[in-house]
C-alpha cells in the first residue's frame, strides 16, 4: 500500500503504455481517487446486500421469527450480524467521506514530496471494523428484543412505548457533551492525522480505528432509531444516513440540536398518545 518514493520508478514502468492508459494509471494512483472508490465501493456493497435482503424479506422474517421461539441458530445469528454490517456500511461510510478525503489531502501533499504514504483503503478498513464491532452488539440487542417480544416478526418495534423511548433517548443524546466532543473530532480529523501520522498499513489502520470510535460515539444513538422504525426500513436508513452525513459536514450545533428537538417531539407524541390510549403508531 506504499506510494510516494516509488513514483518516479512507477512512471518509468509505464513508459511502454499508451498515453491514455498511462494517464489513467496516474489518476488511479492518486490517494483522493482511491478514497472516493473506497467510499463508493464499500458503501455500495452495503446497499446491494440490503437490497438482496429486502428482495428476500419473507425469508428474513421467517428466519428472525425463530428468535421468538427461543431458538438462535448459527445461521440466523450470521444473517442478523451481516445485516447490521451492511447497514453500517451503507449508512456510515458516506458520512466518513469528509474524514477519508481529509486524509487524502495530507497524503497528496506527502506524495508530491516523494514521501511514503499508505492507501486510504487501510483507513477505511479500520473505520469499518469499529462499526462491525458495533454490529455485534446491535445483533445481540435485536436477538434479545425479539425474544422479549419487543420486536415483532417483521423486525419492527412491537411496543410503541419502546419506540417512543428510543426517539426520546436519541433526541436527548443530541445535546450531550459526549455527542459534541465526538462530533468535533469527526468534523476536524486533521489534528488526529497529524498527531498519529503513520507510513505503514498497520499504523493507518489504527488511525482509522480511532476515527471509527469517535464516529460511533457520535452516531450510535441515531443508529438505535432503526429498532424503533423497523430494521429493514430503507427510507429511514437513507434519511438517518443523510442526517448523520450533514451533521459532519456542517459547522456549529444548530443542525444537531434541531435533529434533537425533532426526535424528542416525535418520541413525546408517541409516548403521550400511547399512555392516553390514543393513536398507536406503526413506524415500519
Amino acid at each position: 500500500m506504499g506510494y510516494g518514493r516509488d513514483a518516479m520508478s512507477e512512471t518509468a514502468g509505464r513508459s511502454h503504455l499508451s498515453p491514455a492508459t498511462a494517464s489513467l494509471g496516474r489518476v488511479f494512483a492518486r490517494p483522493r481517487v482511491l478514497a472516493g472508490l473506497c467510499v463508493i465501493i464499500l458503501g455500495g456493497l452495503g446497499w446491494v446486500y440490503l437490497a438482496l435482503l429486502s428482495a428476500r424479506f419473507g425469508f428474513v422474517q421467517a428466519l428472525c421469527s425463530t428468535l421468538q421461539d427461543a431458538f438462535v441458530g448459527p445461521y440466523a445469528a450470521e444473517v442478523i450480524f451481516s445485516m447490521w454490517c451492511a447497514m453500517t456500511l451503507a449508512m456510515m461510510l458516506p458520512s466518513a467521506a469528509p474524514m477519508i478525503l481529509a486524509y487524502t489531502e495530507i497524503a497528496d501533499t506527502a506524495a508530491r514530496k516523494s514521501e511514503r504514504i499508505v492507501s486510504p483503503f487501510a483507513l477505511a478498513v479500520g473505520y469499518a471494523v469499529v462499526w462491525f464491532g458495533f454490529s455485534v452488539f446491535a445483533a445481540f440487542g435485536q436477538i434479545g428484543l425479539t425474544r422479549a417480544t419487543l420486536l415483532d416478526r417483521s423486525m419492527a418495534s412491537a411496543s410503541p412505548l419502546l419506540s417512543g423511548a428510543i426517539f426520546l433517548f436519541a433526541g436527548v443524546y443530541q445535546f450531550s457533551a459526549l455527542k459534541h466532543a465526538c462530533l468535533t473530532q469527526c468534523r476536524h480529523p486533521f489534528p488526529v492525522f497529524f498527531t498519529n501520522w503513520a507510513t505503514t498499513p498497520a499504523g493507518v489502520f489504527k488511525v482509522g480505528v480511532k476515527q471509527g470510535l469517535y464516529c460511533v460515539g457520535c452516531c450510535w444513538a441515531m443508529m438505535l432509531l432503526m429498532f424503533a422504525v423497523g430494521l429493514m426500513n430503507i427510507v429511514w436508513m437513507a434519511g438517518i444516513g443523510i442526517a448523520m452525513t450533514l451533521e459532519k459536514m456542517l459547522t456549529g450545533r444548530r443542525f444537531t440540536h434541531a435533529i434533537g428537538v425533532v426526535l424528542i417531539a416525535v418520541g413525546g407524541v408517541i409516548v403521550l398518545t400511547t399512555l392516553t390510549g390514543g393513536w398507536s403508531p406503526r413506524t415500519s
